[in-house]
Parts: structure tokens; sequence; C-alpha cells
């Protein structure tokens, strides 16, 4: 038995000498990174080279966590990689994730990279519902979750049912209320419309300064066993008033206020490895909030410098892009109102062309019209020359009897009244054939008129569209007043607590609207827990445990 032993285990040093390196896998909450290491790699070279294929530099707040045994653990960084008790399949696979956590998300994050993490961590705890979350606030978080992922809200791109294939709201607050899908849409696009302007670092950085109010934020949870009877849960603020101490050869855990007359709390847990791992995060979370009442360092300094240089250019930039953006829009209003206008004028030019045909059509008859009367007073007017004539002829002859005689002053008078008959109708065609030249002479200003306008339309409509002016289409942008801007982000932080005001009373308004849908009989425990910390006024976790978080310290007994 022996030799067997000895003999797989020299085939396993045999087999660490042929491989030189490892492949390990990164979990990221944005992406996976592989990388191959070499066997004497440690955790600090590792670390090292995922922070820079990040591009991070704010690391401490950071670590590489793995599960061994079904217990949590984070790499360590003065030690090789592979010396750890790390899982031993290949690749390796690491979670790169937050370790400890900001108080203020706003003033300690700075690089866009770390906000960004944070937030996507954070939204995915809210999620699993390993941070508790009030319905309300969750309707919030989930509206600028979404406006970080869709920009601005659209009515005619964002319709109803585009946040179907959504995970914005953790499924117990799903089940706590008599709502359908589409009345939870509803009221997240509600406040959804109202982020409109907000970049998507701004709307990551708002969830987080929501998310970091709430109870269970940044706090790490460990079953122990007290052997004193204690109140359910104890905290005390600030580190200064906290001193830890660790057995590290037995599974018991001590706290001793730095109060003298405080007792000292001890606990025992089931596993060595997670008193080590209490000890490590109460080191960390000490030695970030130490690091915070220190003067920030050249780096931090820089890092903020460049982070406001970079929020100033990106505030020039948007500004710049909005002053286009509006002269675009006013431009291409222009040219709208210019096309409509041509429009319209070209319709008036066709309406005016076809009354000219109409003009032209009405003048060529009554030209018409005015001939024929012309000819026909002619003709009347011959027929009353040769009336008179035979008038004429008849006095002349000589009728020698009465009969005759009457007969011939009976077809005098006949010939008489028949000329003078032919003289009014000659006179009448005279007057019709007058009136006609004037109809006519009337209609021929008329299309003479219409002739006039239509080449005065024409000539409207043919005038080119004016070009915009080069200053419209590009801006000489020069170094603006840093000092200004700086005092108009100072005046941003002075708005903070209006806007703080402001975010409590959307708060309550949307508990206001969604309360009296709520399932009492489907209430969870911390949701339970979380009514009467409201109703007391005090925000302390549920007591499910030790926890651990960047101001507090708690405990409870199982």
């Amino acid at each position: 038995m022996a030799r067997v032993l000895a003999s797989k285990m020299g085939f396993t040093s045999l087999r660490r000498t042929q491989a030189r390196t490892f492949r390990v896998r990164i979990v990221t909450a944005d992406a996976d990174l592989e990388f191959g290491c070499e066997v004497k790699c440690k955790g600090r070279d590792l670390f090292d080279l995922v922070c820079r294929t990040l591009g991070l530099r704010e690391t401490w707040f950071f670590g590489l966590q793995y599960t061994i045994k079904d217990t949590m653990a984070w790499l360590k960084m003065d030690k090789r990689v592979l010396d750890q008790d790390v899982p031993k399949e290949e690749p390796l696979v690491l979670n790169f994730l937050a370790k400890f956590y900001p108080e203020n998300a706003e003033e300690e994050l700075v690089q866009d990279i770390t906000q960004h993490l944070f937030f996507l961590q954070v939204k995915k705890k809210i999620l699993e519902e390993e941070v508790y979350c009030p319905p309300e606030a969750s309707v919030l978080l989930a509206s600028y979750a979404v406006q970080a992922k869709y920009g601005d809200y659209h009515p005619n791109v964002h319709k109803p049912g585009f946040l179907a294939q959504e995970e914005l709201l953790p499924k117990r607050v799903i089940n706590l209320y008599q709502m359908t899908a589409e009345m939870w849409e509803e009221r997240i696009t509600v406040c959804y419309a109202e982020h409109r302007g907000r970049t998507r670092d701004e709307a990551e950085i708002e969830y987080l300064k929501i998310a970091q109010d709430l109870e269970m934020y940044g706090v790490n949870y460990f079953f122990i066993r007290v052997r004193t009877a204690l109140p359910l849960h104890t905290c005390n603020d600030g580190y200064n008033s906290l001193m830890v101490f660790c057995v590290s050869l037995c599974p018991q855990f001590a706290i001793k206020p730095l109060d003298k007359k405080a007792d000292v709390f001890k606990f025992n847990s089931s596993k060595l490895r997670v008193n080590k791992l209490i000890l490590q995060l109460c080191i960390g979370n000490h030695d970030l909030f130490m690091r915070r009442r220190k003067v920030d360092s050249l780096e931090v300094q820089q890092m903020k410098a460049q982070a406001r240089e970079e929020k100033a250019r990106k505030q020039m930039e948007r500004q710049r892009l909005d002053r286009e953006k509006r002269l675009r829009e006013e431009a291409e209003r222009a040219r709208d109102e210019l096309e409509r206008r041509l429009i319209q004028l070209q319709d008036e030019a066709l309406m005016a062309n076809e009354a000219l045909l109409r003009s032209e059509e009405t003048a060529d008859l009554l030209a018409e019209k005015a001939q024929i009367a012309e000819e026909e007073a002619k003709l009347l007017a011959q027929k009353a020359a040769e009336a008179e004539q035979e008038i004429q002829r008849i006095k002349v002859t000589a009728i020698r009897s009465e009969e005759e005689k009457r007969l011939i002053e009976q077809k005098k008078l006949e010939a008489e009244m028949l000329a003078l008959k032919m003289a009014e109708e000659s006179e009448r065609r005279a007057k019709e054939a007058e009136q006609l030249k004037q109809d006519l002479q009337e209609a021929r200003e008329s299309e003479r008129r219409a002739k006039h306008k239509l080449l005065e339309i024409t000539s409207k409509s043919a005038y080119p569209v004016p070009a915009l002016p080069p200053e419209c289409l590009s801006f000489d942008f020069k170094d603006t007043d840093m000092k200004r801007l700086s005092m108009e982000i100072e005046k941003e932080k002075v708005e903070y607590m209006e806007k703080s005001k402001h975010l409590q009373e959307q708060l309550n308004e949307l508990k206001t609207e969604i309360e009296s849908l709520k399932l009492k009989e489907r209430e969870t425990h911390l949701d339970i827990l979380h009514n009467e910390n409201t109703e007391r006024g005090t925000s302390n976790p549920p007591a499910l445990g030790f926890v651990l978080r960047p101001v507090f310290f708690m405990c409870s007994h199982f």
C-alpha cells in the first residue's frame, strides 16, 4: 500500500514538473477571461494581470473568490496560487468580485469601470435576493437599470412589451402583489421616462446610491454558534469602537470592544476556515476604513483629477452634441418648412396654369362668337341696304292704277316695316358684336394676368434653399473655465440633498400605488422585518447571522 501511494505521489510530482503552466478562467460580472499562468505564479501576480486586462486601478475593493468544500474563500495575494486550497481542476475557475464595499459609491468610486462592475454585482445580488430590497425601491432601481441599458425613453421605440424578456425585479416582489407583467412594466416605464438625459454611467451611479442604503448591502453572513443568550443582533457604528481577535488554533472567534465595560463576544464556527475568512474580511474592512480617513495617495489624487477632467470633458462634449442636435433639428425643421412651401407653390402654380388654360379656352370661344355675330351683323346690314334700294325702286316706278298704288303703298309700308325691323335687328347684332369684343378684351386681359402670376410663382419656386451658415455646422470650442465647471460640480453636490428628498418622495409614491395590490399571506420573513424596522425608524439588517459591512459588525445566534 505504501509503495502504491509512493508511486502515485511520484507520478503526480512528475506531472507537476513537466507542466510549467496552468490555465485559469476568471469570471467577472461582465465577461469571462482566460489566462495561462506559470506554476510559480502568486495570487498577487494573477490579480494584477486581471486588473491590467480590465483597465482597473481601484484594485483595493476587489478580490479573486473560489469555493472549496461548500465554503467561500478568497485567493491570498502573498502565496502561490497552486499552493493554496484551490480546486485542482483545469482550468482553475476564479470569480473576480467586489470584496469590500464603499460607504459612499459616488464619492469613493472614481473609475467608470469600477462603478460598472459594482453596478453589475449589486444588481445580480438584488435580483437573486441575496440583498433584501423593498418593492418600491425595486421598481425605481429597475428603471435606472433600463436607462443604463437602453438610453433615453422614446415612445415610438420603446413600445409596450419591450421589457418582456428583461429580468428587472426579484421574484419575491413579483409574487407579493396581484400585478401582471404588463402592470409592472408600465410602472417601471413611468419612472424610466423621468431619467431622460442621463448617461449610462450616471444611471449606474444613481442605482448604486439607492442600493447602498439597503439593509443588507455589502453584508456577508456566516453561520455561528454562541453559548450565552444574546439579542438577535448587535450593531456598533464605526471601527474605532471595536477590536477584533481571532484564535487561529481552534474554531473560536472573539470580538472585544474598546469599551472596557462591554463584554467580550465569543462564538464558535463549525470550520476553522470560516474563522480565517472572517478575520481576513475584518482586517480588509478595517484597512479600507483607515484608508478613507487618510489623505488620498498621489495615485488616487491623479485618478480623481483625471476623473474630474474626464467628467468635464464629457459634459462639454454632451453640451456640444446637444447644441449640434438642436441646430440640426432646427435645420431639419427649416428644410421641412421650405419643402412644404415649395410644394404649396407648386400646387398654386398648377392651379394658375389650369386657370390660364381655361381662360384661353374661354377667350377662343368668345372670339369665335364675336366673329359669327359680326358676320351676321354684316349680312343684316346688306339685307337692310337691299331693302332700302327696293323702296327707292318702288317709289320711282309709276303705278297707274289705284289698286297698284294701294298695293304699292302696302308693299311700301311692308318694306318700310321690314327695313325698320332689319335696321333694329342690325343695330342689336352690332351691339352684341361690340359686347363680344369687350368680353374678348377682358378674357385676353385675364389671360395676361394669369401668365404674369404664373411667371411670378415660377420665379419663387425656383428660389434656392438657403444654405446653413458654417457656424451652424461647426463650432470652435475653446478651453472652458475649469473653475466654473468645478463650481457647478460642487453645486450639484449641494443639490444632492434636494434630489434625495425627491427620491424619497418618489419611493413613497411608488409604495402607495402598489400597496393596495399586496398579498399579505405571501410576505417573507425579510418583508416583515423590513416593515418593522421601517415603523421603528431603523434600518438594521435581519438577524441571519454574523455580518460584515464597511461600517458595521453584526452577529446573532442560532
